[in-house]
């Protein structure tokens, strides 16, 4: 490779010299690179081609005359220079995005805008709110329960949570974004105390199909969850469809029938006798769906207000995990 570029001796100087600063398109690619761990994974960030992502990650290295990536191995690791080199463009690179976001959004960054699916939001998320508002007095909270994840290029909401069911197709909110897994809890079948009653002595997961049963939009979760159970139907199963979960385990609190939840959405029935785990009564094994995600634009992602919530979310999603896990 050709010999390092020379900057000019005043470090003021420098990045004001056009021969000292590397393309920003390169700079861009290589960071990608280095945070998702390989040209295609990065490549698909970007929305860019992989050739042309390995084509600015060649013309970056011809340019500094030092190899940043290690060929052979996968295409993202990096080399101990381009680690080093890839950690400080990467502080100067948020930076950027922060400043630019100050621009676009205005002066007021510590607010934010949020959405959340319905029934996480009253059933979970709501009850938690005080603590992060204790901890971060300074950050306004403005929270929209929304049942259709957000336009990001709108730029009118900073972040959302959802639950993605896995069977779904993977359809990737609209708007650069970043995402972060917060659990996959599983899939309970619940009633309330003078449920389980009516529905006498249940002893195997056949026995609920008395149920009687209450669906959200359809009834595939029920189907799959007495499938993994071993228990298997010719018809769909009959039972009120109510749409959206939090109305569906609403139903089941006040008696009308067996609902399919997790413990983000029950655990405090299951603390006061609310409701009870009816699947475990019969021996049934829980099965997972899906999983809670929270997306963000990625230029609000690592904002101090949206880094706090992020980081306030994220525990208390994990703590509520491993509750339910003992």
């Amino acid at each position: 490779m050709p010999s390092r570029v020379t900057a000019p001796q005043d470090p003021a100087l420098a990045f004001w010299n056009r021969r000292a600063t590397p393309p920003f398109t390169a700079l861009r690619a290589f960071a990608a690179v280095g945070e998702f761990g390989g040209i295609r994974r990065a490549a698909a960030v970007l929305e860019l081609d992989h050739a042309a992502v390995s084509r600015h990650l060649r013309s970056l290295e011809v340019w500094a005359g030092v190899p940043l990536i290690e060929r052979g191995v996968g295409g993202g690791k990096l080399t101990p220079e381009g680690a080093k080199f890839h950690a400080r463009i990467t502080t100067a690179l948020n930076e950027i995005a922060a400043a630019s976001a100050e621009l676009v959004n205005g002066p007021n960054e510590r607010t934010l805008q949020l959405s959340c699916i319905p029934g996480l939001a009253s059933n979970w998320l709501l009850a938690r709110l005080a603590d992060f508002r204790q901890s971060h007095p300074e950050i306004q909270l403005i929270l929209r329960p929304s049942d259709t994840a957000p336009d990001f290029t709108r730029r009118d909401m900073d972040g959302d949570i959802r639950y993605v069911i896995d069977a779904a197709p993977n359809k990737p909110p609209a708007g650069e974004v970043e995402t972060v897994q917060l659990a996959r809890p599983p899939v309970l079948a619940v009633a309330s105390p003078a449920r389980l009653e009516a529905l006498g002595d249940p002893r195997t997961p056949a026995d609920l199909l008395h149920g009687p049963l209450l669906h959200e939009e359809n009834a595939r979760q029920w189907t799959a969850w007495f499938a993994a159970n071993g228990v298997t139907q010719d018809q769909e199963l009959a039972g009120h469809k109510l749409w959206h979960a939090h109305l569906a385990v609403d139903a089941a609190r006040r008696g009308e029938g067996l609902a399919l939840a997790n413990a983000f959405l029950v655990g405090d029935d299951f603390k006061v006798g609310r409701l009870v785990d009816v699947g475990a009564r019969v021996g049934a094994q829980p099965i997972v769906m899906g999983a809670y995600v929270f997306c963000a634009r990625r230029d609000r992602w690592r904002t101090p207000a949206l880094l706090a919530f992020r980081r306030w979310l994220v525990k208390e999603a994990a703590e509520e995990a491993a509750r339910w896990s003992q």
